[in-house]
């Protein structure tokens, strides 16, 4: 085994002067004048050094450029004047609204770059792109402000957009994120970079995009609701209100035009009118057509810049974050079926296939009574929701939830720091996601409240992703109101009990009337006692099986098979044949004829008793191992 190990090494373990060898899996030197490139696989010369020939990896020539043309070409293959100065690469850089230009029009490399400016003026209204190196229409903002490509003051610059400054415009925002299990709020690059802008051009212009966006960061901040915070959520409650006046969409009034649906509303007891004043309008069955059986659930994808990707089935198992089959994925949604999930997955994983946040409005699919397809929005229950006054999203009661509509699966973005191109310092994962599927009382046609789904997000602070892992589930549960169950059982329970006094107490007074006494006296109470005991518990029982027998047989729909057993077994006729021979001899005096034969001596009765003594002692003893009970009772109790 020694013979064939090898050193574990990785691109970020090789600095900056050498490269990784990926035919060595392993770090090898960069030649003279050379640094490891910015992918880690090969070496580019160092600044002010110009290639003179390439073959990949550590086979890279360099050369030092003259004095007078100190900088180095994009493409790093010759050296070049540079007017404006150098990049930390070495290579010439032009002021902003400039671009850089190394060739002339043919081609012919220039002794000398050549920074141009772009035309802002009317007409063109151009500004360099973000590489530097051709000129563009500049951003529409700009040219509605200023017909220009400038952004002076007093006019407001954020997020690449361009605002007139004027009253009534959304408050500053605060571009923080807090991480309330970690006890973290770090400045998120993503929210500097967009909150502010995102907020203005949905205000101002009704963008589109701008707007859910802004409601995407509100949701990455765990839809926060505070009077007194200007975050995400703030703004986009600023705007809620503030665009009143441009309606609602479908007739839904926590749906604005132009504004994503994060809410249901802050009205105390909402919930509960949610969930369970209307029945979802369509039935199920557990066979039937596919339509019948499956529950289609459907979702509206976004990304995190407020872009709509396209409607997504759950089938595919896109909430799944554990492998599972097709065919497994695909059964969680068939009604009736309860499904669940588990599994540890590591964070490099995570941040390997989740690095880019998706955002879900998820709705279930029925159809119509006029065969249009319509769809019913399912509302979300945030377990982590933060900075809330009003509600808080735990226990039973639905009257203190606060209901949601978009979420996501992993924010590998929010918890980025300073560099949206570096890792993130914190992510968040939803690691416990549960659809809840309620039936409806007093119904035998499958028809269900509106579903539920819950999920609790989990912040995992970076430390080694290779080492660190989350435990994340995935549940389909379906749930029953049996409280109507209940109260029949008490009112059984108490019907019966009454009857069992009466019955105790006739039994007590034949007991009286055969004992010839007429005093209720101490022993006469203790004996009514015992009988009422005796019938009390017999209520129990029948009340009992009564119970089990309408929830095994009626609602499992297994009432042939169990009638069919509980009748052969009352059926049963036992008899009890003696095959054994007398062994005695009685004497008879025969009658006319004055002699005495003997003749069989008949079974005696007390054979008979003592068999059937057997036999009832035999329906009660249970043959038991006490160790072997022991150990598995701990079994079940303490591992299983």
């Amino acid at each position: 085994a020694r013979g064939f190990s090898v050193p574990l090494q990785r691109p970020a373990d090789c600095g900056a002067d050498r490269y990784f060898d990926s035919s060595r899996l392993a770090c090898a030197p960069c030649g003279a004048h050379q640094r490891q490139s910015a992918g880690g696989s090969s070496c580019v010369c160092e600044p002010g050094y110009r290639m003179v020939s390439s073959n990949g990896g550590f086979s890279v020539t360099c050369e030092k450029c003259p004095e007078n043309m100190s900088g180095v070409t994009q493409d790093g293959w010759n050296c070049i004047t540079c007017p404006q100065g150098l990049t930390s690469k070495g290579n010439c850089k032009c002021p902003n609204n400039e671009i850089l230009v190394e060739r002339s029009i043919n081609g012919v490399l220039l002794n000398e770059a050549l920074c141009l400016r772009c035309n802002g003026s009317e007409q063109s209204f151009s500004a360099s792109d973000a590489s530097g190196s051709r000129c563009v229409r500049c951003e529409n903002t700009f040219i509605q402000v200023s017909k220009s490509c400038d952004c002076n003051s007093p006019n407001i610059l954020t997020g690449g957009l361009c605002f007139l400054a004027r009253d009534g415009l959304p408050p500053k925002g605060v571009a923080a994120v807090r991480f309330a299990q970690l006890g973290i709020t770090l400045t998120s690059a993503w929210f500097l970079k967009n909150l502010q802008s995102s907020a203005f051009a949905c205000w101002l212009y009704s963008n589109l995009t701008a707007c859910q966006a802004l409601g995407n960061m509100c949701v990455m901040n765990m839809n926060s609701l505070s009077s007194s915070s200007t975050d995400a959520c703030g703004l986009f409650q600023y705007i809620f209100v503030s665009t009143a006046r441009v309606g609602i969409i479908h007739s839904i009034p926590y749906w604005r035009h132009n504004l994503p649906w994060l809410y249901y509303g802050d009205q105390p007891g909402l919930a509960s009118q949610v969930l369970e004043k209307n029945h979802f309008p369509t039935t199920f069955t557990f066979k039937g057509t596919d339509k019948d059986v499956k529950l289609k659930f459907i979702a509206a994808s976004f990304d995190a810049g407020g872009n709509f990707l396209k409607w997504q089935s759950l089938e595919g198992g896109i909430l799944q974050l554990c492998p599972d089959t097709q065919t497994k994925l695909n059964a969680a949604y068939v009604f009736g079926t309860t499904y669940q999930q588990s599994c540890k997955i590591s964070v490099s994983k995570i941040l390997l296939n989740f690095a880019n946040p998706v955002f879900y409005d998820l709705f279930l699919e029925y159809n119509g009574g006029n065969g249009q397809q319509h769809l019913w929005a399912v509302p979300v229950l945030n377990l982590n929701l933060q900075y809330n006054e009003k509600f808080v999203n735990q226990g039973s009661n639905m009257n203190n939830w606060l209901l949601t509509r978009r979420f996501f699966l992993v924010d590998a973005l929010s918890g980025k720091e300073n560099d949206l191109g570096k890792p993130p310092r914190v992510i968040r994962i939803a690691s416990k996601i549960t659809i809840s599927i309620r039936l409806v009382s007093h119904t035998q046609r499958g028809t269900i409240y509106p579903p539920l789904i819950t999920v609790a997000y989990t912040d995992v602070l970076i430390q080694n992703p290779e080492t660190q892992s989350v435990m994340v589930s995935f549940a389909v549960s379906y749930e029953m109101n049996q409280s109507e169950a209940q109260i029949q059982t008490d009112i059984a329970l108490g019907v019966l009990g009454g009857l069992a006094v009466l019955w105790s107490l006739l039994k007590t007074a034949g007991w009286k009337r055969r004992t010839g006494s007429s005093i209720i006296d101490l022993q006469t109470v203790f004996k009514f006692l015992l009988f009422y005991a005796g019938d009390l518990a017999n209520v129990f029982f029948i009340v009992t099986v009564g119970t089990g027998i309408y929830w095994l047989v009626f609602f499992k729909v297994s009432a042939l098979q169990f009638l069919h057993l509980l009748v052969s077994q009352l059926a049963i006729d036992i008899f009890f044949i003696d095959w054994e021979r007398p062994k005695g001899k009685v004497l008879k005096a025969v009658e006319g004829e004055g002699v005495i034969k003997s003749a069989a001596a008949p079974v005696s009765i007390w054979r008979t008793y003592f068999i059937a003594n057997e036999w009832n002692e035999i329906q009660t003893v249970r043959k038991i191992n006490p160790l072997f009970q022991v150990l598995a009772v701990l079994f079940f109790l303490e591992v299983i």
